[in-house]
C-alpha cells in the first residue's frame, strides 16, 4: 500500500506546486499581457485575455516619455552597490558571531532581526532631515547606504546561518599554519561559503531592486530608480493601465531574467548547510 500511494503523493504534490506557482505568476503574466493592449482593451469588461489587438504602442510611448536607460542604470548602481557594501560589512560580523560568539550574541542577532519590524515611516523624517543637512538628498550614494542598513540584518542572519555549518576546526588549522585574520576570512571561509554568499547576494539584490518606499521618498530626479519610473505613470487624471503595465514590465524584466538564470545557484545557496 505504501509503494502504491507514493506515486499518488508525488502527483498531488506536483499538481499543488504547479497550482501555487501559477497563482503567484499570474499577476506578472497579466501585467505583461496588459502591456500589449490598448487602453480601451486594458479596462474592457469582461477582460480580454488573449484575443485583443496586440500593440507595441505603449512601449514606444514609455520610451519617448521617460529616459528608461537612466532609471535602469540607477537601479543597477543602487541595488548592486548596497548589496556589495552590505557583504563587506556583514561577512566579518557574521564570522565573529559564528566562530567567536559572546554571551549576548544571540540577543544581538534577535535585536537586529527585530529592527526589520520597525515601520519604515517611523524613521523616515529623521533620515530625511539628516540627508538634507548633509546635502546628499537625491543621490545614489545616500540611497546605497540607506538600503544597505535596511537589509543588513537579513544579510548577517543568512551569512551567520551558513557560517555555522562550516567546521570551526578548519579555521583553527589555518590559524595554526600562520594564517592571519584577513587571510582566514578571504581565503578559507569565503571560498567554502560561496553558495551561501551567492544566494545572499542574489536575494538582497532583489530586495534592493524592488524597494519602493525609500526610493520614492529619498529621490526626485537624479537618483530615481525603476520604482520611481513605474510610479511616474500614475497621474491626477487616473491610471493609464496599459502604459503602467508596459513600464512595470520594463522595470521587472531585468530582475526576472537574472532570477531565471540564477535560480539553481539561489536554491543551492538557500539549502546550503541544510544537510550535513
Amino acid at each position: 500500500m505504501a509503494r502504491a500511494s507514493t506515486p499518488q503523493k508525488k502527483a498531488v504534490a506536483t499538481v499543488a506546486a504547479w497550482t501555487i506557482g501559477l497563482l503567484i505568476f499570474f499577476p506578472i503574466l497579466w501585467t505583461i499581457l496588459t502591456s500589449f493592449k490598448t487602453e480601451a482593451d486594458a479596462i474592457a469588461n469582461p477582460p480580454k485575455v488573449l484575443f485583443f489587438d496586440w500593440t507595441l504602442e505603449n512601449y514606444g510611448v514609455v520610451q519617448e516619455r521617460s529616459d528608461y536607460a537612466r532609471y535602469l542604470w540607477n537601479s543597477i548602481v543602487i541595488a548592486g552597490g548596497s548589496t556589495l557594501l552590505g557583504l563587506i560589512v556583514a561577512i566579518p560580523a557574521a564570522w565573529s558571531m559564528a566562530f567567536v560568539p559572546g554571551k549576548r550574541t544571540k540577543d544581538v542577532l534577535m535585536w537586529m532581526l527585530s529592527t526589520k519590524m520597525l515601520p519604515a515611516v517611523g524613521v523616515l523624517y529623521p533620515i530625511y532631515l539628516v540627508m538634507i543637512r548633509l546635502g546628499v538628498l537625491d543621490t545614489k550614494g545616500a540611497l546605497i547606504v540607506v538600503l544597505m542598513l535596511i537589509n543588513l540584518p537579513i544579510i548577517i542572519w543568512m551569512l551567520y546561518t551558513y557560517f555555522k555549518e562550516i567546521p570551526g576546526e578548519i579555521l583553527e588549522a589555518a590559524r595554526m599554519d600562520g594564517a592571519s585574520l584577513r587571510e582566514e576570512i578571504l581565503y578559507i571561509l569565503t571560498p567554502m561559503a560561496v553558495p551561501g554568499i551567492a544566494s545572499t547576494l542574489l536575494l538582497n539584490i532583489i530586495l534592493a531592486w524592488n524597494e519602493a518606499f525609500w526610493t520614492l521618498n529619498l529621490t526626485a530626479a537624479k537618483a530615481a530608480p525603476l520604482t520611481a519610473f513605474i510610479a511616474s505613470y500614475s497621474s491626477p487624471e487616473g491610471l493609464f493601465y496599459a502604459k503602467l503595465s508596459a513600464a512595470s514590465t520594463m522595470a521587472i524584466a531585468p530582475i526576472l531574467i537574472m532570477g531565471w538564470f540564477s535560480q539553481k545557484q539561489l536554491v543551492r545557496g538557500l539549502t546550503f548547510g541544510a544537510v550535513k
